[in-house]
């Protein structure tokens, strides 16, 4: 089990776990219409607002991995399920917890195996645990130096660039993304640094994900509480890493 530390001042903007399985056909998951109301009566407990979005329109056949309707806990509000041919998800912002969360997403993934019609035809594409926090930025504050000082990342452009020129050396947007491989969880981390909004307000997005494909995907649905414990652990050390100082102590409201 995962370590919990708690940071009352935490940076999310959403928690979301993925499960995507595999679809051959040209006409799509023949059992997707009755697997999306099968899904509903094993998690309509929790999650009783039922959302149609206007995807769910989308003929089957090219609606593959779009999420056509979620099951939400309160109306318009988090967490929620969504599901679509190929895709259920579970999402929460910022009443997340991982002792809640954890719990949703093997709850949701042993449902998924009790509501979908043919079990054993369930060939999972992949499976995908991702964060993503925003860390607010001051008016014009450079990104790449935030970067740096908060977050112990290091990206730079040659000084030489800038030089007689009239070309600010403050970037204007920002995107990076490396993914490395994983002994555990079987699979690669991804982690991205944009730059973007939060609350209205500019910030640095960082997402961090493990995430399985079907080669790597353990022996399901057995082994998915130990990969969802796993996936969880190595994001929370790679989070507490990046923000370890000033950041930590602040979302912990020391």
């Amino acid at each position: 089990m995962s370590i919990i530390r708690p940071l009352p001042n935490k940076p999310l903007v959403e928690a979301i776990f993925e499960f995507r399985w595999q679809i051959t056909g040209e006409d799509g998951d023949p059992h997707y219409p009755l697997f999306v109301g099968r899904l509903y009566d094993r998690v309509q407990s929790e999650y009783p607002f039922h959302e149609p979005l206007p995807s769910a329109l989308i003929p089957l056949p090219t609606a593959t991995s779009i999420v056509q309707h979620r099951f939400r806990a309160k109306k318009d509000r988090w967490p929620l399920v969504q599901v679509g041919p190929g895709i259920v998800t579970v999402n929460d912002t910022e009443d997340y917890t991982w002792q809640d969360f954890g719990q949703r997403a093997k709850a949701l993934t042993k449902a998924i195996y009790e509501a979908y019609p043919e079990p054993q035809e369930l060939r999972v594409a992949n499976l995908n645990l991702r964060y993503l926090d925003a860390f607010e930025l001051e008016h014009d504050q450079n990104m790449l130096d935030y970067l740096s000082e908060k977050l112990k990342s290091t990206v730079s452009l040659p000084s030489q660039l800038f030089a007689d020129t009239a070309v600010s050396s403050v970037p204007k947007t920002f995107n990076m993304m490396a993914s490395f491989a994983t002994g555990k969880p079987k699979g690669n981390i991804v982690v991205r640094f944009g730059s973007g909004k939060h609350v209205g307000k500019p910030a640095l997005i960082m997402e961090l994900a493990v995430r399985s494909d079907y080669r790597d995907v353990p022996n399901m649905p057995g082994k998915f509480e130990v990969w969802v414990e796993t996936a969880h652990k190595l994001t929370d050390d790679w989070f507490f890493k990046f923000i370890d100082g000033e950041l930590a102590r602040r979302f912990a409201g020391e």
